[in-house]
């Protein structure tokens, strides 16, 4: 398990964070999403794009018995009808083939690129947007300095923890901006308060 005692150390600057941090630092991880083959990392990403936490690693799994020793070939001949099956929709069956395609054809350097050009990259495949980027810099690429606006549970955390209704493009670049350069940590936790129901005003 990786340390982010440096990082919550200047996120505590936050009192907001430090009562976040108190309840639930020590149950954060950037490593539970890791998956050293990409396209497949992708495609998990995918996979999660607009549904609940529990169902995507249902589908997850699902597709990781699926595709399990095939090659990407193999993978992109799947029948839609199969992947449909196990909860995919028919549009994320065309991006996730569009993901294997990708990588049968290039050898982009992900983890060597600065990150906008990877985002840059990512986003060049139909189907991979803003979101499905900034989440591959998180949990593949571990970047620690990454915040979402595009993610609604980010945005609903906040709104909480922050006690604020309205949240306003400017008020929420002053919050996220305190936390740099550790803002995926704080996203971690921003996560985790949402999906644990747990609640700095608590």
């Amino acid at each position: 398990m990786e340390s982010f005692k440096d990082c919550f150390i200047h996120l505590k600057k936050d009192p907001v964070m430090e009562t976040l941090i108190e309840k639930l630092g020590e149950s954060i991880t950037l490593e539970d999403r890791y998956e050293d083959d990409l396209a497949k990392a992708i495609s998990q990403l995918v996979i999660e794009q607009q549904v609940s936490f529990k169902a995507a690693i249902t589908i997850k799994k699902r597709f990781h018995k699926i595709i399990k020793n095939l090659s990407y070939a193999e993978i992109i001949k799947i029948e839609t009808e199969k992947l449909k099956s196990i909860g995919i929709s028919y549009r994320k069956v065309e991006y996730i083939k569009n993901v294997y395609s990708y990588f049968t054809k290039n050898e982009f350097d992900f983890y060597n690129e600065k990150e906008d050009k990877v985002v840059k990259e990512l986003t060049s495949i139909k189907g991979i947007g803003i979101w499905t980027a900034e989440m591959f810099l998180i949990f593949i690429l571990f970047k620690k300095n990454i915040f979402s606006k595009g993610d609604l549970a980010l945005i609903n955390s906040i709104k909480i923890n922050y006690q604020i209704n309205e949240l306003s493009e400017i008020k929420l670049d002053e919050i996220v901006s305190k936390w740099s350069p550790f803002k995926t940590i704080a996203s971690l936790l921003l996560w985790k308060s949402i999906e644990e129901k747990i609640y700095s005003i608590d």
